[in-house]
């Protein structure tokens, strides 16, 4: 029998294995270290994607912010303005009145009595006059009440003075001004 000496071919085999083996876990890594750095990338991908998202969210909050203020400022505006047109409507529809009031004080005042002051505060007029008889005032409070502009005529202070030999009544009076309801306006236009 032939005598072979199988040990250099046993040290090759070893070493080609452990070549293979070390080129397989060299592969390994390789492509550990790819899928790592793919998965890396495709998560900053994401992440920068969302973060755009975020600054385009973050923009377009800050233009309707912008938007939410001026239309604040416009429902001001808006709510001013209303107010505004409720004041001149309102003087409007009061402008008549005042025409009525010294039309109705006119009509009622008697012969022998004058008006030295009208003073109006909201619905509340306070009338000092003079008159040549205590009479003439009692005539001038029922004209007053009979009105339909004007109601609840009080009389607040008469003093009677003698002047240039006249007697004279002065008087302070307080009444009310009073709108009628809408058929008492109609009938007064008929």
């Amino acid at each position: 029998m032939a005598r072979i000496n199988l040990l250099p071919w046993r040290e090759a085999l070893r070493k080609e294995r452990q070549q293979e083996f070390y080129i397989i876990t060299g592969v390994f890594v390789v492509l550990t270290l790819c899928i790592w750095g793919a998965v890396h990338f495709f998560n900053t991908q994401r992440i920068e994607y969302q973060e755009m998202r975020n600054q385009f969210l973050t923009t377009q909050i800050e233009f309707l912010d912008k938007k939410i203020a001026e239309i604040e400022a416009l429902e001001k505006e808006k709510e001013r303005l209303k107010a505004r047109i409720e004041a001149i409507e309102q003087l409007q529809g009061n402008r008549p009145l005042i025409v009525r009031l010294f039309d109705e004080i006119v009509t009622s005042l008697p012969e022998g009595l004058s008006i030295v002051s009208v003073t109006q505060k909201g619905k509340a007029i306070t009338i000092s006059g003079v008159a040549q008889s205590n009479a003439r005032v009692s005539s001038f409070m029922r004209k007053l009440e009979a009105s339909e502009w004007l109601a609840d005529p009080q009389l607040e202070v008469i003093q009677a003075e003698d002047a240039e030999g006249q007697r004279l009544s002065n008087f302070t009076m307080r009444f009310n001004q009073v709108i009628p309801g809408a058929s008492g306006e109609e009938e007064d236009e008929a």
